[in-house]
Formats: structure tokens, sequence, C-alpha cells
């Protein structure tokens, strides 16, 4: 187990300082605001059209081929109403497209497209692993995720949590000096739960707050596993200190898992009912931790390779799309194709290589048509490069 005062083992990445400019920050603003575009859609109309002051300008005209209702673009005047929110609560927002985006969570199937982070951003490009557990823990609970929490942090790793009673506060706690990270259901300014006020201020000078909600936003149930999904998308690995068989820290550790990050879980005591979910997880693969220099030998070998792969991975998700293989005076595809597409589709999800493979049509074609019929309402977009039709 490392020392207190041994150096770091993964040093900090410097963190690129290159960002949008005010026109370009409201576009995208803009663009996500408006109500048919997701987080797979914002990427689509950036790709297909290089930008999003471009994507905004088109978006009519898209929906209009494949027969869609008219989109109600985001009005200029309400993006600049809620970045002079953000700004007057201290918060900075973070878009997909700027290079301070973290890596790690850009790499993700359909990443948020916008963060609102406050405190030291830098946090977001260093080395993280999250923990987790019970609101209701034991004592023995709490000081082990204190103990996790400070012996990592003191080896370099940031300490992302949700903020939540127990466990969370506890890791957050035992980190905020070295640094920790906050992951909000809610807006910035928002204190969920109110006996965390105090702590929520501390993280954000000393720590760095991180939500994908606008200021104002009071968290509903249905916003807790989004921001789940953002906990273990920051993070290289989620440890699971306490959870019971039905806990929504099991939400964490199934996210982080269909992201690819490692899931480790401390055993606990066969009959206590807050170990059941930690010992289930033990038996479905995660690692065992029974101390923390187990999560730094597992983590280890990716830690050394830094986050290069990932920035890559990142950038070739928002590069403008390719010509393919589509001679230069083919035109554009029209209703005759997209008909055809469509009629690919069914409630059954199915990859785009597939829909590609099915037609005579090019890559860039295929995309184009379904960001049409996304736009129009015509499709579901799952995730992982798969589509279904949508059922009316």
């Amino acid at each position: 187990m490392p020392r207190h005062d041994a150096p770091p083992l993964f040093a900090a990445a410097p963190l690129p300082v290159s960002v949008l400019d005010d026109g370009e920050r409201l576009a995208c603003l803009r663009l996500i605001r408006t109500a048919q575009v997701g987080p797979a859609t914002f990427r689509e109309l950036i790709n297909h059209c290089g930008g999003a002051k471009e994507a905004l300008a088109a978006l009519p005209t898209l929906a209009r081929r494949a027969g869609g209702r008219a989109v109600r673009i985001c009005p200029q005047d309400e993006a600049e109403a809620e970045l002079e929110s953000a700004r007057k609560a201290g918060a900075t927002p973070v878009f997909t497209i700027e290079p301070g985006y973290p890596a790690v969570l850009a790499a993700i199937d359909a990443p948020p497209p916008l963060l609102y982070v406050k405190g030291r951003t830098e946090l977001l490009n260093r080395p993280a692993v999250a923990i987790v557990g019970s609101r209701q823990a034991s004592a023995a609970g709490v000081t082990l995720a204190r103990t996790f929490a400070r012996e990592l942090a003191s080896a370099g790793l940031v300490i992302v949590s949700g903020l939540a009673r127990g466990i969370d506060a506890a890791a957050h706690e035992a980190s905020l000096e070295a640094g920790t990270v906050a992951v909000l259901a809610g807006g910035v300014d928002i204190v969920y739960p109110p006996e965390h006020a105090a702590l929520q201020d501390r993280i954000g000078v000393a720590g760095c707050l991180v939500t994908e909600q606008p200021t104002g936003f009071v968290p509903r149930a249905k916003d807790f596993p989004r921001r789940n999904r953002l906990i273990s998308g920051i993070s290289r690995g989620v440890l699971v200190v306490e959870a019971a068989r039905r806990s929504g820290t099991l939400v964490t550790a199934r996210f982080a898992g269909e992201q690819g990050r490692e899931v480790f879980a401390v055993p606990g005591h066969p009959l206590d009912p807050r170990a059941e979910g930690t010992n289930q997880l033990l038996k479905s693969g995660a690692t065992l931790a029974t101390e923390p220099q187990d999560v730094l030998d597992t983590l280890a070998p990716q830690l050394a390779r830094g986050t290069a792969g990932l920035a890559e991975a990142s950038a070739a998700h928002f590069a403008p799309d390719a010509a393919d293989d589509i001679p230069a005076s083919r035109p554009e595809p029209g209703e005759a194709e997209r008909a055809h597409v469509l009629s690919l589709l069914g409630v059954h999800p199915i990859g785009i290589d597939e829909i590609v493979r099915a037609t005579a049509l090019g890559a860039r074609e295929v995309r184009t048509l379904l960001l049409e019929l996304d736009l129009a309402g015509e499709i579901i977009r799952h995730g992982h490069q798969l589509v279904s039709r949508a059922v009316r």
C-alpha cells in the first residue's frame, strides 16, 4: 500500500488550452438544446456538416427530406441566457469537440455533448477511479472508502463519485485535498442531498463539480442513472465498496462494464445485506479488491499507456465524413433510397454496416439518410452504431 508521502505513480497529462470561440460555443448549445437532437445525433450532425453553425443551418432541410415535422431550433436568446446563468454560478461549458473535454469520457459510445464544470477542470484529464457504494453505509464501509480514496489519491489518481450520502461522501472527503470530482444529477447550483451543501461548495473550489444539466435544474429519479453513466465514463475503473442487491450503485457497475472499465468490488460478510450486491459482482467476474494496491496493480498497464489512444478515438468521432467510394458526380440520395433504407429496418436493432452491405449505397450516403430519418422521428439510435425503426 503506497505511503501518503510517496511520489505519484501516474503523472497528470498537460491539459490542452485551445477552445471554441463564443459563436461556435453558442451554436453547439443551440444544437444540443434542439428537441430532436440527442447525443448520437449531435455527433452525426457535426460529422456530416463539419461544425455546429453549419449543422444549425442544415437542420430544417435534413428533417424535411424525410417528411418530418418542422424542427424547432433552440432560440439564440435562450442559449445565451443559459450560458450567462452558468457563468454567474461559476460553471464553464465544455463541449465534446473542445480539447478540454475528458478524453476517456469522449471515447465512450454517445458521450454527453456538453458538460458544465466548476472548480479545478484540469482534474478531468487526469487518470481517475470512481468509488461508489451504499448511502446507508456501515462504519466499516465508510472507513474502507476513506482508506481507498486517500491511498489511491496519494498515488496520483483522481477520485470520482456522486456526492451521495455514505460511501460517496466519505470518498470525496478523503480525497478532496489531492483531487476529487463530484458528478451531479442536477445543476451545479442545486445541492442534493441538502446536508452536503458545505461539501459541494468545497469541491467546487478544491475539486471539480461536473454535470450535464443547466443551472437551476432539480434532479428527478430518472436523472441519477445518467449521472452514474458519467461517473463510470470519466473513470478508468469503478470500485464498489458496499451495495445491496438492488442498489443503484450496481447501475454504475453495469455502465462501467459496458464502457470497458474495470469493475472492482470489496467483499463483505455474507449475512450483511449491504454486501449482497458487491458479493454478487465478485461472482459475476468483478476484480477482488481488499486493499488499494489491488486497484493500482490492475490499472497500472492501461494508465502507463496514457490517453493518446483515447484522444485519437475521440477525434475520430468528430471528424467530418469521408467521401468513401462515392464518385463526386453522383447525386445526393433521394426518396427511393431513403424508403429502401427504412424498409430494411425493423424493431430489432441492426448495425449501420449491415445496412450499407444490404444496399448499393456508400457508407456516407447511408449515414446521411439515417440522419434525415432520425430527425424525422422514423428511427431510434441504440448506441454502438445500432439503429431500429421507430414504432408508431
